[in-house]
């Protein structure tokens, strides 16, 4: 048997600057199958880092033969390329089982198999078990119907079996699977987090989220459980990653690196490593969650700790309180502040287009985000992602006005709000992006920091006419 994992041909998303980041999802599914199925054959493609475009793609998988093709979406604006990618192996040889899944695909199984002729099954929720079953049932040629989990094409029929429970420890996977790809494993990089002379890798402390936000995909997704690798296993994951593929950037992929005395052993046990400065680690945290550990961040910032996403969201209580978030405009103030006093670089993912918004609101975030001050900052459009509590609400109230899915990236606005029209949303959009990148002040006070990555993506986005790009949208 032999299975080929592809990461389709697609654009990267703008917004973050110039990256290629691994194809975490698939590497991670192949070192699972390769453990549990060591006859089984697992290649990985990603056509992005070989730069092959549609055609080919096609000519590897015709050269290759494999049995079963897997693409994974990682967001709903990549779903097009996946079904592309399954496609294009029927064209190849219509005798290959083709499998997706991710979260889109796991909240719209049965309208993607209707949609999309090209896909015989699509796997729902964590991947990494139904996929091996799926796998052992191909070998042995024998049906579908007991392998929870999966939705799948039964001659002219659509099958949803159960669901499948989550695994209970994380700790049992394997590392992820980095040696799939290790020919290209020094081409992934993030231009603005330190180019290609920090190589970029993508690691996972957890899976799930204990909160609940409205406009997120990932909780349902992970049946809103949070579950969490221990501090040891993470480090471990993290070295391994450092000393056999060279990479010096570590993303952490957890939604929520999440509240507890976890972030202090973390620190602990890379601390014992001795790696220190020479791995840049990367989380992604709740504001009142750093607020909480602000004792702890001295040593997070010394075993590596250098940048910190936070979900800030809106300054209005009205607009956190519909998001469900649970925070408060002081929790981002005092967060950013922490941050800053322990030279942690501060990134900040603000939200425009609630359905109360109007131009005033918009402006009052701008002005919010002025006296935050961080050093990074994203806006988003509100976007009606299928899986979400804002989708349900979207799709039955008629509010949106987009189905091409190749618009579900943040960055376009698919619906307007009470008082704004869609392309008023995407007006505010670009006037936000505008007011913050397009501040000469701001940029020489960044070109100036002491703080190295400060500086570095200031001189970055300074060059990168991500505002021009942006109006472009309108």
């Amino acid at each position: 048997m032999k299975l080929l994992l592809v990461e389709p041909p697609k654009d990267i998303w703008f917004i973050m600057g110039e990256y290629l980041p691994p194809p975490y999802g698939i590497i991670q599914l192949g070192a699972y199958v390769e453990r549990e199925l060591p006859d089984v054959e697992v290649e990985v493609l990603d056509c992005n880092a070989h730069k092959l475009d549609w055609s080919e793609l096609r000519k590897h998988i015709e050269d290759a033969r494999p049995d079963i093709v897997a693409s994974s979406s990682l967001a709903t604006c990549n779903t097009y390329e996946v079904a592309r990618t399954l496609q294009t192996a029927k064209k190849a040889d219509p005798d290959i089982f083709t499998v997706t899944g991710g979260i889109h695909f796991s909240f719209l199984s049965e309208e993607s198999l209707e949609e999309y002729p090209e896909i015989d099954a699509i796997v729902r929720g964590e991947g990494e078990v139904t996929f091996t079953e799926l796998i052992k049932r191909r070998i042995s040629n024998l049906p579908l119907g007991d392998v929870a989990g999966l939705t799948y094409r039964d001659n002219d029929s659509i099958v949803k079996n159960p669901d499948r429970p989550l695994i209970e420890d994380l700790d049992t996977l394997p590392f992820p699977g980095y040696h799939l790809v290790k020919d290209i494993v020094h081409t992934y990089h993030f231009a603005a987090m330190g180019g290609r002379e920090a190589p970029y890798a993508l690691g996972e402390g957890g899976r799930g989220c204990p909160h609940k936000c409205t406009f997120c995909t990932q909780w349902r997704h992970w049946c809103g459980e949070w579950r969490v690798k221990s501090p040891s296993r993470i480090a471990d994951e993290m070295e391994y990653i450092y000393k056999e593929f060279g990479s010096r950037f570590i993303w952490l992929t957890d939604d929520n690196f999440g509240p507890g005395d976890r972030a202090e052993n973390l620190a602990d046990e890379l601390l014992k490593r001795d790696i220190g400065d020479d791995l840049m680690w990367f989380v992604q945290m709740r504001c009142d969650d750093v607020i909480r550990i602000k004792d702890t961040l001295p040593k997070m910032r010394r075993s590596g700790l250098q940048w910190v996403m936070m979900g800030v969201e809106s300054p209005l209580s009205d607009q956190l309180a519909r998001y469900r978030k649970g925070l408060d405009s002081s929790d981002a103030y005092e967060a950013v502040r922490l941050l800053k006093k322990n030279d942690i670089f501060t990134h900040a993912m603000l939200i425009i287009g609630d359905r109360k918004d109007t131009h005033e609101t918009i402006e009052n975030t701008r002005r919010f985000v002025d006296h935050l001050d961080p050093d990074f900052v994203v806006f988003t459009t509100l976007t009606p992602f299928p899986g979400t509590d804002i989708y349900d609400s979207a799709k039955e109230m008629g509010w949106i006005e987009d189905d091409n899915l190749f618009h579900y990236d943040m960055a376009h606005a698919v619906m307007g709000t009470e008082t704004l029209s869609r392309r008023e949303v995407q007006e505010e959009l670009y006037k936000c992006y505008n007011h913050f990148y397009g501040s000469w002040g701001r940029r020489i006070r960044g070109i100036l920091s002491t703080n190295e990555l400060k500086r570095r993506i200031n001189w970055y986005m300074a060059g990168r006419g991500i505002v021009v790009q942006l109006k472009e949208l309108i």
